[in-house]
């Protein structure tokens, strides 16, 4: 299915945007950006052709991250920038994620972009992860890894032994890409997560089982150990070889740190439209004021927010949300300070009864309601809002 670039960059700005990603320009616009007078150094350049393999636009993230002082942020930041690869003759897209450390920052970056993928009209798509954890989790994995190949000397090929004097896992990376028989008995990088990785990838896993996504834990993806920690996945889409779409992405803790030595959660994903060039003019959207505020409280109701406000995509609804918030009053006053006409709440009740709140914030009243219900009650009061591009 052929995607023009113009398409593609519109497509990905109206859902990035409705997930509740923004420009560097629309995050700078704040008095925290502006007034900033505390620098964040920064090492990018060094780092990205060495750990970054996702054409290092995750690298260009963290030095956006640093240069423009959105690391005077206090709240989540989340970014998406458009970017060009003359050199490979593609164009991208990168999602961030910053200060956030919990689970559901990965699952937004896999829900925001197979719903790109969706709305590109591939729909038959699966998702792969695995994980490597922590910085314990990596000594303890590569500590396994080494002895594992030492074991084996005899039978590891020249190139391999010659990453073994950079790093276990370098070498394991070259066994997996080359095929070799090896990188399939090679031990389980899951088998050696901490507690803390563990129930972090264990509540990924979760969240794919809840949204019913198709996915398969492949332990023999590996993103550099330098570069990424924990969780890292990609999306494979399904039908078309070669794909004309590929959509990797990870936590970048690790590079974050190295780059400025300053412990900040961050998580990324690239999606790269192969074989297209950027366009003269990249589509940008009309500001919009979104008329609806989803609130949560609690892991379940996190998730299931999370694909209430793909529905809402879909109907056609803006929406604002903080699902990284685990403070009901700080969501609602957040509600109030935005002005939106209707407020969403799913609690613990909301999510075992499968139901929401809806709130009128005029009105001061509020009703329980089914999805479906919902639906048709912003359409009816004229929350569906038109995106111009």
């Amino acid at each position: 299915m052929a995607t023009s670039p113009t398409d593609f960059l519109k497509t990905a700005t109206k859902t990035a945007e409705h997930y509740g990603f923004r420009t560097t320009e629309q995050l700078k616009k704040s008095p925290a950006c502006r007034d900033c007078t505390i620098t964040l150094p920064h090492s990018v350049a060094e780092l990205r052709k060495r750990f970054d393999t996702y054409g290092a636009l995750l690298s260009d993230s963290v030095a956006t991250y640093c240069d423009d002082n959105l690391h005077a942020l206090a709240e989540p930041v989340l970014l998406y920038h458009h970017h060009d690869l003359p050199e490979q003759g593609d164009v991208a897209v990168s999602f961030s994620i910053f200060n956030v450390d919990k689970s559901i920052a990965e699952a937004i970056l896999i829900q925001a972009t197979r719903s790109l993928l969706s709305e590109l009209g591939h729909h038959e798509h699966f998702v792969r992860i695995n994980s490597l954890g922590d910085q314990e989790s990596v000594t303890r994995y590569g500590r396994e890894i080494s002895n594992f190949l030492k074991r084996r000397l005899d039978t590891l090929p020249s190139e391999a032994r010659e990453l073994m004097k950079e790093h276990p896992l370098s070498a394991l990376g070259h066994l997996i890409a080359t095929g070799h028989e090896l990188a399939a008995r090679s031990p389980n990088p899951l088998e050696y997560l901490s507690d803390q990785s563990r129930k972090h990838f264990r509540e990924i896993v979760e969240y794919l089982d809840m949204s019913e996504t198709p996915y398969e834990i492949d332990p023999k993806m590996l993103g550099h150990h330098e570069c990424y920690s924990d969780a890292l996945f990609s999306i494979d889409v399904s039908g078309s070889e070669p794909s004309p779409l590929t959509v990797r992405g990870g936590r970048m803790n690790e590079l974050l740190f190295r780059a400025t030595k300053s412990r900040t959660p961050s998580v990324g994903a690239v999606m790269i439209l192969h074989g297209a060039r950027l366009p003269a003019r990249p589509p940008r959207l009309k500001d919009q004021l979104p008329s609806v505020y989803v609130v949560q409280l609690g892991f379940g109701p996190k998730v299931r927010s999370l694909l209430l406000i793909d529905t809402l995509r879909k109907a056609g609804v803006p929406v604002t949300h903080s699902l990284m918030s685990d403070s009901l009053s700080t969501q609602l006053r957040d509600a109030e300070a935005r002005g939106v006409r209707y407020t969403i709440i799913v609690g613990q009740k909301e999510f075992v009864e499968r139901n929401v709140i809806l709130r009128d914030m005029s009105a001061r009243t509020q009703e329980h309601v089914s999805e479906d219900a919902l639906i048709k009650k912003l359409k009816r009061h004229n929350a569906v809002v038109a995106q111009v591009a």
